[in-house]
């Protein structure tokens, strides 16, 4: 007998969420337990998707996939192990390789680079005797590995890395047919990606500014005031006792409100994802970084959004502070490295966590509000530490 499902979002509910928020997708045959309770509180968890998010909930017989789309793109919601455009173009390549094989049809890594290397179009084309677009391909099909859409049946795609003519056998799997989103139009009469975020809002008349500020929430570190008469931020001021009590009762989440930006905080992070702060070395300089721009907050003048404007140069300058008053306590590779080094790691740190935005250069860079809310600082009886790590 079908078990009757609830009709509360109760704690099992919450847990789904949290699983569909944060993975790209439950599959069953690696995760069998994650999918029958997500299949479980399916209803529930797929009447507030819709009426918050304006989210598709996918259950199919394989896996569990919610389409999350978000407001704006931005650069670290990318694939992680991809280094460079061409990575995205040949992956997009080998998509579109994959949807004319069979669930179960084995291939050789010979045909797939062939039939890119004769589709592609970008200036430079692809040579696979080049090094570099090796490279690219070995960190395409390793994606697509992870992500289930190809098993390996015979072989090793790293030994492509020095011989272009080596074989890997691979087996399409039933996951890579369901990975590219489906659109209700054809793509080629979209001329942008910013057409294909306006088509998704067509469908969400109702209630859209509540699930733009419901998708930004929990898909970005944090929301910024972009104006005094930022919708959005709006919103969130308007509303915020409805939405904390929402956010609390649906997750384990609490809704954060200051001035100039909002964010979701998390009491115990759960050690899977990724929270700020983190245990990475670079982290302490950024939390000690904060608390230094808060003692000095008398020397700048903040804008109007809150951000705060530094060049590069006053940005070494307080590097080259940093370390000589906390130096003793950083890892070996901080302790060492130049402060170009250091500011370029501080920097893409930060862009990761929307903490900052800096011109096409890094000359001029804009320190968000969401940087100040977090600071920290040693002991004062510190007196540095014996540490060789990295």
């Amino acid at each position: 007998m079908e078990e009757i499902q609830t009709v509360e979002f109760d704690d099992k509910a919450i847990e789904g969420l949290e699983l569909l928020l944060n993975e790209f997708w439950i599959l069953r045959s690696e995760n069998p337990q994650e999918y029958q309770l997500i299949r479980e509180r399916e209803k529930v968890l797929r009447r507030y998707l819709d009426d918050k998010f304006g989210l598709l909930l996918i259950v199919h017989q394989h896996f569990i996939k919610l389409e999350k789309i978000p407001v704006e793109p931005e650069a670290w919601m990318g694939i992680s192990s991809f280094q460079e455009q061409r990575d995205y173009a040949l992956f997009c390549y080998a998509m579109a390789f994959l949807e004319e094989k069979s669930v179960g049809e084995q291939f050789l890594l010979s045909e797939l680079a062939e039939e890119i290397r004769h589709d592609y179009e970008g200036d430079e084309g692809i040579d696979w005797t080049v090094y570099t677009h090796r490279k690219s391909l070995i960190r395409t099909i390793k994606t697509m590995a992870d992500l289930q859409l190809i098993s390996t049946v015979d072989g090793n795609i790293q030994k492509f890395d020095t011989d272009e003519e080596h074989e890997v056998l691979y087996e399409t799997t039933v996951y890579s047919k369901y990975f590219i989103r489906s659109f209700p139009e054809d793509l080629t009469q979209f001329t942008c990606w910013q057409d294909l975020l306006q088509e998704d809002w067509k469908f969400q008349q109702e209630d859209e500014r509540r699930k733009r500020v419901y998708r930004q929430l929990f898909f970005s570190p944090g929301v910024h005031r972009k104006s005094s008469s930022d919708p959005d931020f709006i919103y969130i001021r308007n509303f915020r006792n409805r939405m904390m009590e929402d956010i609390e009762k649906h997750s384990h989440y609490r809704l954060r409100l200051f001035k100039n930006t909002a964010f979701l905080s998390l009491q115990e992070p759960h050690y899977k994802y990724e929270y700020f702060p983190d245990n990475k070395a670079v982290t302490d300089v950024l939390l000690q970084l904060s608390y230094l721009l808060y003692e000095r907050r008398s020397s700048f003048t903040p804008l109007e959004s809150g951000d705060l404007l530094l060049t590069t140069g006053d940005f070494d300058q307080l590097i080259i502070e940093l370390r000589e008053q906390n130096g003793s306590g950083w890892s070996k590779y901080f302790r060492e490295a130049t402060v170009e080094t250091i500011r370029k790691e501080c920097l893409s740190s930060m862009k990761s966590w929307m903490m900052v935005e800096t011109d096409e250069s890094d000359a001029m860079i804009y320190f968000k509000p969401l940087f100040g809310i977090l600071a920290g600082k040693y002991p004062d009886d510190f007196t540095g530490k014996d540490d060789e790590s990295e």
